[in-house]
């Protein structure tokens, strides 16, 4: 069965995950959400006024309530900018599965920072909310998230041909990654966790 947390701060070496809120707009805004080159890896549009970002904040933060909403911002430790989301969704209390997903402003790309909140976000799902698999998919032509999803300890499982459609109305192919519970706790039974630190 899922453990539902909500969105707890989880702490590793470098970052800080926690709950988003409205007066993150202009970061999200200026960092990830109108940048075009992270659009092209999204399904919707780089957005072109605050105002959009704002009715997409209002949406996220009004569902914190929910046990079962696991949306994070990743904010740097030292600087406090918040550079990036991730989150846990699409669960199915049938097979105890979910998805993850996540965004990082390009001024922070190949740096590790996205590997380093998707292994605790991993990490949590499994070791504290006792999820049976997580999956994620990216465009094969961002071979840079796909590194991310290896270094997380997911493995490629296929590609799904035309699986999105971006804001510029370009058909994606998707490759699909995942890692089982069984499969990570083998693999991280003597390795040092990733979360420092998780505080409900």
């Amino acid at each position: 069965m899922i453990n539902y947390l909500g969105t707890p701060i989880i702490e590793t070496n470098r970052l800080i995950l926690r709950r988003l809120a409205l007066t993150d707009v202009q970061s999200v805004f200026d960092h990830w959400l109108s940048d075009e080159r992270v659009a092209d890896n999204r399904i919707n549009a780089a957005h072109k006024k605050v105002s959009e970002t704002m009715e997409r904040m209002e949406k996220i933060v009004g569902q914190y309530g929910n046990k079962d909403f696991c949306y994070w911002g990743i904010m740097l430790k030292d600087s406090r900018e918040l550079i990036g989301e991730i989150d846990l969704y699409q669960f199915d209390n049938a097979t105890e599965n979910c998805e993850v997903s996540y965004s990082i402003g390009p001024k922070w790309w190949n740096q590790g920072y996205g590997t380093e909140a998707l292994k605790a976000v991993v990490e949590f799902g499994f070791c504290h909310m006792n999820i049976h698999k997580i999956s994620a998919a990216h465009n094969i032509d961002n071979p840079a998230s796909g590194k991310m999803m290896s270094n997380a300890g997911m493995e490629r499982e296929g590609v799904i041909r035309h699986m999105i459609r971006n804001a510029k109305s370009q058909y994606k192919d998707c490759a699909i990654c995942g890692i089982l519970q069984e499969d990570y706790l083998k693999k991280n039974n003597n390795a040092q966790s990733s979360i420092l630190h998780l505080n409900g």
